[in-house]
């Protein structure tokens, strides 16, 4: 996994605990994401949790959850990279 300022645990899945496989970045959506990769704002997390499984939509497709890692995007971006005016400004809008 690249740089993340998530957590220092990247090869557990901070959904379940699992290896991680894959990298979720916490802000997406309208070219959002390569913001988040710029800024480090991306989990580990395994394939299961982070694809359709079963039916189930653990992140993607979950409306709860896409919001919450949202959320949780824009408190660690305020807590450790800028401001919630500099955050909106770079991402377009305010989660919290």
């Amino acid at each position: 996994m690249s740089q993340t300022v998530v957590t220092k645990y990247t090869k557990i899945c901070f959904v379940c605990g699992r290896p991680a496989t894959e990298e979720h970045h916490l802000v997406f959506g309208q070219g959002r994401r390569e913001l988040s990769e710029e800024d480090g704002l991306k989990a580990p997390i395994c394939q299961g949790c982070h694809r359709m499984n079963e039916n189930i939509r653990k992140i993607h497709g979950n409306p709860m959850a896409e919001k919450l890692s949202k959320m949780l995007g824009q408190a660690i971006y305020e807590a450790q990279i800028g401001t919630r005016e500099q955050f909106r400004k770079r991402y377009g809008e305010s989660y919290l």
